[in-house]
C-alpha cells in the first residue's frame, strides 16, 4: 500500500495540533502536559503585521482591512471609508524554506451603520515528496490550504457595533493519497465568526484622553473535520476560539499617540482526556480520566469551559488514589487550576508620531503544560497619504521554538476619509 514519507507523515500529524507549532515541556509539576489540538490550525495564524507585533493582541484595535480576522465589528468606527491590504509571511524558517502564509483582505464602510469586508488566506505547505513502503517515488506534490471569508457588520448604537463572518476553508495535505494504508481526503469547513465592539472616542484615564474600545469575538464556529471516512469518531474540531480585548488610545499631544492592548484568548474545544499513552501516567492503564470529546461542536464549547481533568492524586507510595466508586481522586483546585491554565495572554503597545512612523512592541504568553508558545513581538510601521507598510519580527524565548525568527510583511491601501460623525455626536 502506498504511502507517504515520515516528513509528509509528520506534517499531517503537526496540522491536526493547535495554530502554532510549540516548543518546551512541561515545568509546572501541579500539573501534566494536556495540549488542546485541533484540525485545520492554518486558521488561527495571525496573518498581518500590526497586531503580529503587538503580541497578537487585535481583537479591540482600530480598524483596518485586517479586522474581519480580529474583530468585524469594530469596522464601523473606522476613521477610513475603506482599505485594502495584502499580507505575506514566511512560515517556519527554522525548519524549511518553502512554507509560507499569504494574505488578501478588504473592507468598505456602506453609509453610517454598515460596513462589508472579503479576506483571503492561502496557506502553502512547501514541496513533499510522496513514496511507496519501499520508498519508491510516486510524485510531488504541493499541498496547501485555503480559506475564503465574507463579512458584513452593523452599528448597533453610537459606541457599539456587532459583526458576523461567514467562511468556508479547504485543507488538502495528502492531495488523495492513502496515508499508512488508509485512503485520505480533503477537509472541508464551513465556520461563522461573530464580534462586538464598544467604541469611545472621549475616554480618559486620569489626566490622558483618547480613546477606549472592548472587543469580543467568537471564531471558527463550524463543522468538525475528517481527513478520512475510516474509524467510528465525528472528526476533529476546528480552531474555535473565544478572545476578549481591550484597547486603549492615549493622544499625548498633537503629533504623538500611544496605544495599550491587552486580548484574552481561549480555545473552544473540548480538553483531551488523560490516558496512560498522553498524560505520562505510566500506571493508568487502560483508564481514562477527564471528558470524550467525540460530542458535537455546541456541546464541546459548552464543555471546554468545565472538562479540565485536573491532576490525579498519589498516596505516600506513589500509587494513583482510587475512589470507592473507581473513579480516580483529583487533586484539589487542579481542575479549576488546569481551566485558567487554558487562558493564553497577549499584550502589545504602539506609538505613532504624526500618523507617519509607528513603532510597536508585544509579548504572548501560553501556559506550558499547553503548549508553551511565548515570545515577544517587534514591529515598525510607515504611512504615506494612503499607503503604509508594516513589518513585525517574532523573538522566540527559546532558539528551539520553530517559531523564531519569523517575519511578517504586510502593504495596506485606503480607500478614503470616513464621513461618520464622532460617536459623541447625533448621527
Amino acid at each position: 500500500m502506498n504511502n507517504i514519507i515520515t516528513s509528509a507523515i509528520a506534517v499531517f500529524i503537526s496540522m491536526n495540533s493547535f495554530a502554532q507549532p510549540t516548543s518546551g515541556g512541561a515545568t509546572d509539576k501541579s500539573l501534566q502536559l494536556n495540549t488542546i489540538t485541533t484540525a485545520v490550525p492554518f486558521m488561527s495564524i495571525t496573518p498581518d503585521s500590526r497586531a503580529g507585533g503587538m503580541g497578537d493582541a487585535g481583537t479591540a484595535l482600530s480598524a483596518n482591512s485586517n479586522s474581519i480576522y480580529w474583530n468585524t465589528a469594530i469596522m464601523n468606527f473606522s476613521e477610513a471609508k475603506g482599505e485594502v491590504s495584502v499580507s505575506y509571511t514566511p512560515w517556519l524558517r527554522q525548519l524549511t524554506n518553502d512554507i509560507h502564509l499569504s494574505y488578501v483582505s478588504a473592507y468598505t464602510q456602506l453609509g453610517d451603520r454598515h460596513s462589508i469586508a472579503g479576506a483571503l488566506r492561502y496557506f502553502s505547505l512547501g514541496s513533499i515528496t510522496y513514496t511507496g513502503t519501499n520508498g519508491d517515488v510516486i510524485r510531488d506534490g504541493k499541498p496547501s490550504e485555503y480559506e475564503i471569508t465574507g463579512g458584513y457588520a452593523f452599528q448597533t448604537s453610537k459606541r457599539t457595533s456587532v459583526g458576523l463572518n461567514g467562511k468556508f476553508a479547504y485543507s488538502n495535505l495528502t492531495q488523495g493519497l492513502p496515508v499508512q494504508g488508509v485512503e485520505s481526503k480533503a477537509a472541508i469547513v464551513g465556520a461563522a465568526d461573530i464580534s462586538f465592539a464598544f467604541f469611545n472616542d472621549q475616554a480618559k484615564i486620569g489626566s490622558l484622553k483618547g480613546s477606549y474600545t472592548f472587543g469580543a469575538t467568537i471564531n471558527n464556529v463550524g463543522n468538525k473535520v475528517k481527513y478520512s471516512d475510516l474509524g467510528a469518531t465525528t472528526g476533529d474540531f476546528a480552531p474555535m476560539n473565544l478572545k476578549l480585548g481591550n484597547a486603549f488610545k492615549a493622544d499625548i499631544d498633537k503629533y504623538n499617540s500611544i496605544t495599550l492592548a491587552v486580548d484574552l484568548q481561549k480555545l473552544l474545544v473540548p480538553t483531551p482526556e488523560l490516558t496512560k499513552t498522553s498524560s505520562g501516567y505510566s500506571d493508568l492503564g487502560e483508564d481514562r480520566v477527564g471528558y470524550s470529546n467525540d460530542i458535537g461542536v455546541i456541546a464541546g464549547m459548552m464543555q471546554s469551559f468545565y472538562d479540565a481533568p485536573g491532576q490525579i492524586e498519589r498516596d505516600d507510595a506513589d500509587n494513583l488514589i482510587k475512589n470507592e466508586d473507581g473513579s480516580y481522586q483529583i487533586v484539589k483546585g487542579s481542575r479549576f487550576k488546569e481551566e485558567i491554565s487554558e487562558i493564553n495572554i497577549a499584550t502589545g503597545l504602539e506609538y505613532w508620531y504624526n500618523n507617519v512612523f509607528a513603532l510597536r512592541a508585544g509579548f504572548f504568553y501560553e501556559n506550558k503544560n499547553k503548549g508553551s508558545r511565548q515570545y515577544f513581538n517587534l514591529g515598525i510601521g510607515f504611512k504615506y497619504n494612503k499607503f503604509g507598510v508594516d513589518i513585525s519580527y517574532l523573538a522566540a524565548l527559546k532558539k528551539t521554538n520553530p517559531l523564531a525568527n519569523t517575519l511578517r510583511f504586510s502593504l495596506r491601501f485606503e480607500l478614503g476619509d470616513s464621513n461618520k460623525p464622532s460617536v459623541t455626536e447625533t448621527p
